[in-house]
């Protein structure tokens, strides 16, 4: 899908495609008058006409098949996809991985890939539309401006990459977790049945999975029960449905569009009954900004927090091997789909993707387990892409966000391009061979991105993401992020700024100590990025001046 011919070999091919069409119109028209004629006369007329009308109609044949030869030449099938996306899930869980490891050395990275917001609900917002936060109104994961029933209230689930790729031929299905608040039976359709958004061919959803057993999982038409056997474990049920619906599309004849959001490794981090002892020594890793020695130049919110004490580093221990063991299903459930996608005869054209919904702190800038800030663990994570075309072993730096990803299916699959998205299509540095216009694209790529948060995160009943005490809970903040800098502004009016060139980890604040006229340029650059609309705005925001 990413190869393209020359320009010169396609015009002769649609030339001689053109003839080859006339000749093909034409020749049986008159094979068949020819045929006709000679079975009315063959009574009172020698065969000797037979020769040439069997000739003709071979001759036909030939023709036809030369016709869709060249048309397969120069139409290739469209591309299926396979989307991975994970629960928070970080970069430094990949080395836990060996199948997504495989999937480095055979794609590309993006290692400078970051969320809209450090918080499900929104994050996956941006996903599904393209759309920044400020444009979706999607800020939570409950509430008026949050999850899934403000998504739906607000009609977002009309104009997702699932509705726009199922327009152009795809089946498409999302297996795992969809929004937050979605229940199987939260809504039900006039004949009973569970609520399937638009868009969606399959549909296999689970409401409250994070446990990963004793769950009810929503089918595209009814509700079906798991309980606690290791068969039941929710990671191992996406992958058999996974398998299934491939295998289905196949059969059909039907490019694809797999969506495997699972909730692993989420709090609280329950892994497969075979992964449960495995990794006893494993500790978290220990930066610069774990455990923060000085707190004195961060914002209120944060500036007070007291050093870890030892039972709590033995917690985040704890966590961290639990994440590990989490994701070895998921692993496993990567292998198993390029396993199948190579028995169907679909591997070579078929990208995968693996991602995460948002990061996770463990222990840094004094923070217990959670998410939501501004800083590079909750908002920088994975990208991975593997696929026909696609460069391998490639790390691409260039500053991409998860609104890039509604634009880039829709490219990928040879959709029109979503209208309201803010993202642009990756395509142009996923290919191994760009085209001129893509080579200029992606030189003049983008500086950088936004995150926006609204806080303080409430600690109410049915939000999995209730920030315990000592995780962090900032108030509302927007942050411009480019490869160098990380700039945020809170809603209380305090800012930081960290130079990420020489202070990656984010330690010295220097919003104190830069010249007045920095900080301005920083502020007007970000309030740009945070009122743009649409890809053509929000492009231009996103190159600092």
């Amino acid at each position: 899908m990413l190869r393209r011919r020359s320009g010169w070999l396609v015009g002769a091919g649609v030339a001689l495609l053109v003839a080859l069409l006339c000749a093909t119109t034409a020749v049986p028209a008159h094979a068949n008058a020819r045929a006709n004629a000679h079975w009315r006369a063959s009574r009172t007329h020698a065969p000797s006409a037979e020769p040439a009308v069997l000739a003709a109609v071979r001759t036909t044949r030939a023709i036809a098949r030369a016709v869709r030869t060249l048309v397969n030449t120069f139409t290739p099938p469209q591309p299926n996809i396979v989307f991975v996306l994970t629960d928070d899930l970080t970069s430094d869980l990949i080395p836990y991985m060996p199948n997504v490891r495989r999937l480095q050395a055979r794609g590309t990275t993006f290692s400078n890939y970051f969320v809209t917001d450090s918080l499900c609900c929104p994050s996956r917002a941006s996903i599904l539309t393209g759309e920044y936060p400020h444009d979706t109104g999607i800020f939570r994961n409950t509430g008026a401006d949050g999850g899934f029933l403000a998504f739906h209230a607000r009609g977002l689930e009309q104009d997702t990459y699932a509705t726009n790729l199922q327009s152009v031929g795809y089946r498409t299905a999302l297996m795992g977790k969809y929004l937050n608040q979605y229940t199987p039976g939260r809504i039900r359709t006039a004949l009973g049945g569970p609520y399937v958004p638009p868009g969606w061919s399959d549909w296999a959803v689970a409401g409250n999975g994070y446990q990963g057993f004793g769950y009810r999982l929503a089918r595209t038409v009814r509700i079906v029960r798991h309980g606690f056997r290791a068969s039941d474990y929710l990671t191992n049920v996406l992958a058999r449905e996974g398998l299934g619906f491939m295998g289905e599309s196949v059969a059909e004849g039907a490019p694809f569009m797999l969506n495997l959001w699972t909730f692993a490794p989420h709090a609280p981090a329950i892994p497969a009954p075979r992964d449960a002892h495995r990794f006893p020594t494993l500790t978290a890793p220990r930066d610069p900004s774990f455990d923060e020695a000085d707190m004195s130049e961060k914002p209120p919110w944060l500036r007070d927090h007291r050093p870890l004490t030892d039972a709590e580093m033995a917690r985040i221990d704890a966590t961290f091997r639990d994440r590990v063991r989490t994701v070895q299903a998921v692993d496993r459930m990567i292998g198993r789909l390029e396993r199948r996608l190579r028995a169907l005869g679909v591997a070579r054209n078929t990208y995968i993707v693996f991602s995460s919904d948002n990061g996770f702190h463990l222990g840094q800038h004094r923070l217990t387990p959670g998410k939501l800030t501004a800083y590079d663990p909750d908002v920088r994570v994975p990208l991975i892409v593997t696929g026909p075309g696609v460069p391998a072993g490639r790390t691409v730096d260039a500053m991409t966000e998860n609104t890039d990803l509604c634009p880039t299916f829709a490219e990928l699959a040879g959709a029109p391009p979503p209208p309201r998205a803010d993202g642009h299509s990756l395509v142009p540095l996923l290919r191994e061979t760009p085209s001129a216009a893509e080579r200029a694209v992606a030189s003049d790529w983008r500086d950088a991105v936004l995150i926006e948060h609204h806080g303080n995160v409430s600690l109410g009943v049915g939000d999995p993401d209730a920030p315990p005490a000592g995780s962090g809970n900032p108030p509302s903040y927007e942050a411009l992020r480019s490869k160098d800098a990380l700039y945020v502004e809170y809603a209380d009016g305090e800012r930081e700024l960290y130079d990420l060139a020489s202070d990656p980890f984010e330690l010295h604040n220097l919003a104190d100590e830069v010249p007045p006229e920095r900080l301005a340029r920083l502020s007007a650059q970000l309030a740009v990025m945070a009122s743009c609309h649409g890809a053509a705005q929000c492009w231009v925001a996103g190159h600092l001046g």
